[in-house]
C-alpha cells in the first residue's frame, strides 16, 4: 500500500480542547503531538465518508500491525512514529490499539442501544487519551479512573455537538436509542431544522451523564504529581464546564455551540488559578 492515510485536513487546533498546550512539559510536549498526529490519522479514516468499510477496517488493521512492529510498511508512518516514541518513553502502545478498536467499530456500527453501551464505546475511543498522558507523566494508575471519567465526558460533549453533522454524513447516531424511543423521539429528528422536545430530553439525558462524569473528573488535578498536567486538566474541565452548561442552554441542531476564543481564555484562567491556590493551600 502506497497510502493509508486519508487526511480530513482537521488539526489540534480545530479541537474543543488544548492538545499539548505549552502548559505541559515542553520535554513531553513532541511525544504528546506524535499521539495526537497518529489519533487523527486513524479518526479521518474511520470518519472517512468515501470509503467502505471494508477498506476502512483493512487500513485501520495495518496501523494496529504497524503500532506492534509486524510491518515496515511506509503508508503506516505515524503508526511507526508513535510506536518509537513508545520505546522511549516507556507507554504501552494498549492506549493506541484501544484507539483503532474503537474506531474499527465505528466503521460498522451506526447507533447505540444505551448509555452503557455508548460509555463502552468511550472508554476506547476517548479514554485511552487521558492514559496515554498519565503514563507519559509517570503517573499513578490509580488515577485511571478519574482520567477516564474526564475523557469520556469530552467525548458525549462533542457527540452532542456533531450529532447533526455525525447523522447527516455517517448515518451514525450516538445518542442511546433506548433514551430516543422513551422519549418519543427518532434517529430522523436529528435532519430537522431545530431540536424536537422529544430530542431535547435525551439530549438533556445526555449532558447530566456528562455532568456526572464531570463530577468525578474534577477530583483528578488535585491527585496528580505533575503540576503541569495538573494544570492542563484542570482547564480542560473548565471547558468542558462550560460546553456543558451552553449544550443545556443552546440547540446543537440548529447552530454549532462552541466556545469563542475569550471563553476559553476565562476558562484557562480560572483552571490555573483553581490549581495553584489549592496547592498552595
Amino acid at each position: 500500500m502506497t497510502e493509508a492515510e486519508t487526511p480530513s485536513g482537521k488539526g489540534a487546533a480545530d479541537e474543543n480542547f488544548p492538545v499539548g498546550s505549552f502548559l505541559l512539559p515542553k520535554a513531553l510536549r513532541p511525544h504528546v503531538a506524535v499521539y495526537y498526529a497518529f489519533a487523527r490519522a486513524i479518526d479521518d479514516v474511520a470518519d472517512n465518508p468515501l470509503l467502505p468499510a471494508g477498506e476502512k477496517i483493512a487500513r485501520l488493521e495495518g496501523f494496529a500491525r504497524a503500532v506492534r512492529g509486524e510491518t515496515d510498511d511506509p503508508a503506516y508512518a505515524k503508526a511507526h512514529a508513535i510506536r518509537r516514541s513508545n520505546q522511549q518513553t516507556g507507554v504501552t502502545g494498549k492506549h493506541c490499539l484501544d484507539l483503532i478498536s474503537a474506531f474499527t467499530q465505528d466503521a460498522v456500527k451506526g447507533r447505540y442501544e444505551s448509555w452503557d453501551e455508548l460509555i463502552d464505546y468511550c472508554d476506547r475511543s476517548a479514554s485511552p487519551v487521558g492514559r496515554y498522558l498519565l503514563d507519559l507523566h509517570g503517573e499513578d494508575k490509580a488515577g485511571y479512573a478519574r482520567s477516564d471519567a474526564l475523557c469520556n465526558a469530552l467525548q458525549v460533549i462533542n457527540h452532542l455537538q456533531d450529532c447533526a453533522d455525525d447523522y447527516a454524513v455517517m448515518d451514525r447516531v450516538y445518542l442511546p436509542q433506548a433514551w430516543l424511543r422513551e422519549a418519543g423521539a427518532a434517529t430522523e429528528d436529528l435532519a430537522r431544522p431545530v431540536t424536537t422536545p422529544g430530542l431535547r430530553r435525551v439530549m438533556d439525558q445526555c449532558l447530566d451523564g456528562t455532568e456526572a462524569l464531570l463530577r468525578e473528573a474534577r477530583r483528578l488535578p488535585g491527585a496528580l504529581r505533575s503540576r503541569r498536567l495538573a494544570l492542563e486538566s484542570a482547564v480542560i474541565i473548565r471547558i468542558a464546564e462550560r460546553l456543558t452548561l451552553r449544550l443545556m442552554r443552546e440547540d446543537p441542531i440548529a447552530t454549532r455551540v462552541e466556545l469563542g476564543k475569550p471563553a476559553a481564555m476565562r476558562c484557562a484562567a480560572s483552571g490555573v488559578l483553581d490549581v495553584l491556590l489549592g496547592r498552595k493551600r
